[in-house]
């Protein structure tokens, strides 16, 4: 069968598995749109900015576990997508990015829209492809696809040359990919395992903490398993909420910068630390010469690069995490079988018990007519929905608002960009998990600065039906920015008053979109109910206390248990 470069690539795709296609049409890939219409089992949703579009394709990743994927033209279509890019890469998100290119006799002749997109994207992408031969283009989309998913996820992109898109030639779709030089270590050493096993039957303080990785390898249900078999308390990274279920007794919180102060005490304390799939970065260690001292640390994860980066590691484990749980199951069954037993950590589990019932997570009340507090929306979100939902968040106090008073039962129902801290990722982000599950409740919890960074994407929410409901969170501040100026720099407000702001009810309706609005606590709750029930994208502009801070917070190079409490 001979095809085209642009019938290659969607035919490819077909055989991928992709249904979904998040794209924006330009010169460069107009052969590519011209074929579209031909493969009437890929759905385009055209978004109205590049940016919007991998946020989409990595929220559509998120929520589902597939690979995500994004079509845009050459020059500045491509780079508008870098910083979603970097978001993906951060926070290991499988996505495959498509650009145009110029045809290959222009490469490097400064030619209309030309940039190096391989260039630019070498430092944010596992890895990147430019195609100069259309014999190559098959086996180049197998293995961008194959490595987006395998080993540690994250963005591939392929640059193809508009030229390409034109030629023909023999389509043969590769069954397997094998590349010299690359192979992911899965399987669990067996020795490890024993030891990690007596490790945890000797330890009297044991915690896991638990990441991102934990979601991606499909290890939530192993996690679950040991902690609640053998009373180990759990705590996790931004990412890793919902990998373990947020109501359950064993369960401490989220760690770190606003983390919990049982989370951040029981760390402080532990003689054992099991990190699986996490990483050890700055807001969650705090000063890291002070974090967790006392504990020996076993750290498995996929990617033996992240291990030992920043905090010694007694025992490092290479291994995708979900084989090396369900063998360390098996193994502390054997040892209890064996007669060995493991002893309950009854006394720590008392111990864990009262640092949470004597700190949990609160804040000040409203005074009596007094402005919403932002938290209560959060745990009003979670009372309406009883947590069956997807949430999205953007960046800054919202963020961890959504992160702290949501108990988040089940994995992939938190998008949210951790590593990079991307604002204007949440609204895209949700479009794209809606596009994966349209009858899902899905809500985008914003602030009013952070959601005007991509909110022309309603247009492409109205456009296809997606009912995404953004609830903004509206100080009229770029909060954290001026929590930090509030606490660190003397109240000096600096450019984080957002004074001049649209009317989002009116920006709603504007877009076709429904918009509501809530100024009194007595509505919020009503109104909510009513806008879940509207069968179309929503915005909730809730208008909420300006000056409300995110607690607890541990100070930047402060220790994880010298918190600032409320």
């Amino acid at each position: 069968m001979e095809l085209t470069g642009a019938q290659i690539l969607l035919e490819s795709l077909g055989r991928e598995g992709v249904d979904v296609l998040f794209g924006f049409p330009g010169g460069a890939v107009i052969d590519i749109y011209h074929q579209i219409p031909n493969y009437p089992n890929l759905k385009h949703v055209l978004v109205r900015h590049e940016q919007g579009a991998i946020h989409m394709a990595d929220g559509y990743a998120r929520a589902t576990g597939k690979v995500g994927v994004c079509l845009v033209t050459s020059g500045p279509g491509a780079t508008n997508t870098v910083t979603g890019i970097a978001t993906a890469y951060m926070d290991s998100i499988p996505v495959v990015i498509i650009t145009g290119q110029v045809p290959t006799p222009l490469i490097g002749n400064d030619a209309f829209q030309e940039v190096d997109i391989v260039g630019i994207t070498r430092p944010c992408t596992k890895h990147n492809y430019l195609v100069k031969d259309i014999t190559k283009l098959a086996k180049t989309i197998k293995e961008a696809f194959f490595l987006a998913q395998s080993g540690r996820p994250g963005p591939v992109l392929i640059d193809l040359p508009k030229d390409l898109q034109q030629q023909k030639c023999t389509y043969s779709y590769p069954k397997k990919v094998s590349m010299r030089g690359y192979n992911p270590h899965y399987d669990p050493n067996v020795k490890q395992v024993r030891k990690v096993a007596e490790l945890l039957c000797k330890s009297k303080h044991p915690v896991i903490y638990a990441g991102g990785g934990v979601i991606s390898s499909g290890a939530s249900k192993e996690v679950t398993k040991l902690a609640q078999t053998y009373g180990v308390p759990v705590t996790a990274t931004l990412m890793g909420l919902g990998c373990f279920p947020g109501d359950d007794p064993m369960w401490l919180g989220m760690l770190g910068m606003h983390g919990t102060y049982a989370a951040n005490h029981s760390i402080s304390n532990a003689d054992l630390i099991l990190a699986v799939g996490a990483r050890f970065d700055d807001r969650v260690t705090g000063k890291l010469s002070e974090f967790a001292t006392k504990a020996t640390m076993v750290h498995i994860d996929i990617d033996p690069t992240s291990i030992q980066k920043n905090v010694h590691v007694h025992v490092p484990i290479v291994a995708d995490c979900r084989l090396f749980m369900e063998a360390l199951n098996k193994e502390m069954a054997a040892i209890v079988e064996e007669g060995e037993g493991c002893p309950p950590k009854t006394k720590w589990l008392e111990q864990t018990a009262e640092w949470k019932a004597k700190h949990p997570l609160k804040y000040k009340p409203a005074a009596k007519g007094g402005m919403i507090k932002p938290q209560s929306v959060v745990e009003a979100l979670y009372k309406i929905t009883k947590g069956d939902c997807i949430i999205a968040t953007e960046v800054g106090q919202n963020q961890m608002w959504a992160a702290q008073f949501f108990n988040y039962k089940k994995p992939r129902t938190l998008l949210t960009s951790g590593g990079l801290g991307t604002m204007g990722y949440g609204f895209p982000a949700a479009i794209g998990a809606q596009a994966a599950f349209p009858e899902k409740l899905v809500i985008d919890v914003a602030g009013d600065g952070s959601i005007q960074m991509c909110i022309q994407e309603l247009a492409t929410a109205v456009c296809y039906n997606l009912p995404v409901k953004i609830v903004i969170l509206n100080n009229g501040y770029l909060g954290m920015v001026r929590q930090w100026q509030e606490l660190f720099y003397e109240k000096n407000y600096c450019n984080t008053c957002m004074d001049v702001a649209p009317d989002f009810v009116k920006l709603a309706e504007a877009y076709g979109a429904a918009g509501f609005r809530v100024t009194q606590a007595k509505d919020l709750e009503a109104t909510l109910k009513e806008a879940f029930a509207t069968p179309k994208p929503c915005i909730v502009d809730v208008v909420v206390d300006p000056e409300e801070n995110v607690y607890p917070m541990v100070p930047a190079g402060k220790s994880l248990t010298e918190m600032i409490l409320v």
